[in-house]
């Protein structure tokens, strides 16, 4: 059962991980907790059962990548009306309140993951399998919770920190931990998966594509370093993932910019964990999803949500479906990168369609005409597993990817002092992922770093975040209401206030 936000269960509950690669489309149903773990089987299936939390995406349509574009600068709610899907219009807005918006199914999510890893920790030890990959498993668990609790720490800052699961009759002690406890423990977490030699550098794509590599944990503990500020571990960190020469393979873990940007937004299987990928969200379209539980499709519904209404294509036009016209681009973001060799890729210009005559469409909520290219739903990839069309798209997401690594580290290396002049390494670093659509190279200044991270990582979730962490997000998004005072956290969801010791961040009113 659940007690209010927080997941309390006394079963091992399977969503329906239809999706690519190693996630099991057999692995549905309920299992009695008690009688469960008994076999390597077993094992995965509650392994599966933490990863298909990454992909987490509500009934009401909310993941933490629309959140995050619907509250930056670089996007409009959008959709069919002001309420339509109330969540993302009240982070266009800066209206939500601790019992409105999308912090509360992203509280969810999030102890809804470090439940399952914390669940599947503790029965490892007397499962019997082979030990060496119970110790993967294990690395494995304990990275994924790092990357919940990280995503919960800055949205939230005051969170419970729970490393082990707790009886429901514990759930009403349970008070906020320090923010650097929780820091130190993503740090504990990911430094111990990355000891673990069963953890390997590379996954074979057929099989274990998605799986949690050394590099993606590498990664993710430089982005926790950097959100710390803690520029020279950040540094170190990402070089690890970059490689020694920017542009470069990482002999270590393979990883390479593509040679062409538009190739990462293909949903192909080609596609799919490609060599700039280094952190993927799983989907499929082939798990039949369906509208009476959103939830448990495996299908990206962003597709659908970003696609232009009622899309009425001319011979020639692209292929969109018809979608919900959420998530558009606001005119600042089109005039960003209108004249950058990324324009094309990124933004699907429905209005230069539509004055041209080769397309009309609808206009939603707080229509630009500039929709998301990167994501927007295709005819040429509709559902072939049966389901209702909307919901079954296979596009995967990046959460994170090598140029997004690049940009951190030349980040961190500029912080800590380094100068970002031609031969620095933050220079290369840069200007590797401006060399790969054919920009010229410029100083690695913080201000050129920020606003390549706008446009080459632009409707990817990071734009909201960045201007956050940077102290830039009241004169961006100023005019919208947002308030740094205020909204640089989220509220704790009111929900969990009612059942706990726990209280409300300062920024809400709250003492925390």
């Amino acid at each position: 059962m659940k007690f209010k936000g927080i997941y309390i269960t006394t079963a091992l509950v399977l969503l329906g991980a239809c999706k690519d690669s190693f996630l099991d489309p057999k692995l549905k149903g309920t299992e009695l907790e008690e009688n469960y773990y008994r076999d390597e089987s077993e094992a995965m299936k509650g392994l599966v059962a933490v990863y298909d939390v990454v992909g987490w995406q509500g009934n009401g349509y909310v993941t933490r990548i629309g959140m995050a574009n619907a509250a930056s600068d670089d996007h409009f709610a959008g959709g069919g009306g002001p309420g339509d899907v109330n969540d993302y219009q009240v982070v266009t807005n800066w209206t939500l309140t601790p019992e409105i918006g999308p912090h509360n199914e992203l509280w969810r999510k999030g102890y809804s993951g470090i439940f399952r890893a914390n669940k599947l920790l503790e029965k490892l030890p007397d499962v019997q399998m082979d030990e060496n990959k119970k110790k993967r498993f294990a690395a494995e668990c304990k990275a994924l919770r790092a990357y919940f609790y990280f995503d919960l720490l800055r949205m939230f800052k005051n969170i419970p920190l729970l490393t082990r699961t707790l009886a429901t009759t514990e759930m009403r002690d349970i008070t906020q931990a320090p923010p650097a406890d929780v820091w130190a423990q993503i740090e504990t977490d990911l430094k111990e998966a990355i000891a673990e030699t069963n953890l390997p550098d590379k996954v074979p794509i057929a099989t274990e594509g998605g799986r949690v590599t050394k590099g993606a944990a590498h990664a993710l503990l430089g982005k926790a370093y950097l959100y710390q500020k803690k520029w020279p571990q950040a540094a170190a960190e990402l070089a690890l993932v970059n490689g020694t020469t920017p542009g470069s393979e990482n002999p270590a873990y393979g990883y390479k910019l593509l040679a062409k940007f538009s190739d990462l937004w293909r949903s192909d299987a080609p596609a799919k964990y490609n060599s700039e990928s280094v952190f993927e969200i799983n989907y499929s379209s082939k798990s039949a999803g369906g509208w009476g539980c959103v939830s448990c499709t495996e299908g990206n519904v962003l597709n659908i949500m970003v696609g232009p209404r009622n899309y009425s294509p001319k011979p020639g036009a692209p292929d969109y479906i018809s979608g919900w016209s959420f998530l558009v681009f606001t005119k600042d973001f089109y005039d960003a990168i209108h004249y950058d060799p990324r324009f094309k890729a990124t933004v699907a210009d429905l209005d230069s369609l539509k004055n041209n005559g080769f397309a009309s469409y609808s206009a939603g909520h707080m229509n630009t005409g500039y929709f998301i290219e990167k994501f927007a739903g295709r005819n040429s990839n509709k559902t072939s597993g049966g389901g209702v069309v909307e919901l079954n798209f296979p596009q995967n997401m990046y959460d994170i990817r090598l140029a997004d690594t690049y940009l951190m580290e030349a980040e961190a290396l500029v912080m800590n002092g380094e100068s970002g002049l031609t031969g620095t390494r933050s220079y290369a670093l840069l200007n590797a992922v401006r060399a790969r659509v054919g920009l010229p190279a410029i100083n690695a200044t913080i201000d050129n770093i920020f606003t390549e991270r706008r446009l080459e990582l632009a409707a990817e979730g990071h734009r909201f975040f960045d201007l956050v962490r940077s102290g830039r997000a009241e004169a961006a998004l100023g005019a919208r209401g947002y308030k740094q005072a205020q909204h640089s956290v989220f509220p704790i969801p009111y929900n969990e206030l009612q059942n706990t010791k726990m209280e409300q961040n300062k920024e809400w009113g709250g003492t925390k």
